[in-house]
């Protein structure tokens, strides 16, 4: 499964929404609240082993699902090259 359907599905099976487009932002659409950004940000940590700095709580990182599947996407290590 990708990242963008993990982050997706979380997305439906926990805010009970479905078809919002992925640059739908989350808070002007009323799909998620501040509440449950904090789901979010606490599902991003644990599913994909990532910590998320309070000065990354921000729209630009987590209002939309391309934003997070990006942030998430930068967050992650990179797999060692072979020396």
């Amino acid at each position: 499964m990708s990242l963008r359907e993990r982050i997706r599905n979380f997305i439906v099976d926990t805010f009970f929404v479905d078809g919002f487009g992925d640059d739908d932002s989350f808070l002007r659409k009323g799909l998620i609240d501040s509440t449950g950004m904090m789901e979010l940000v606490a599902f991003i940590e644990t599913e994909f082993g990532i910590k998320l700095e309070d000065k990354e709580l921000v729209p630009e990182n987590l209002d939309s699902l391309s934003r997070v599947v990006a942030f998430v996407g930068r967050k992650q290590p990179s797999p060692q090259k072979a020396v």
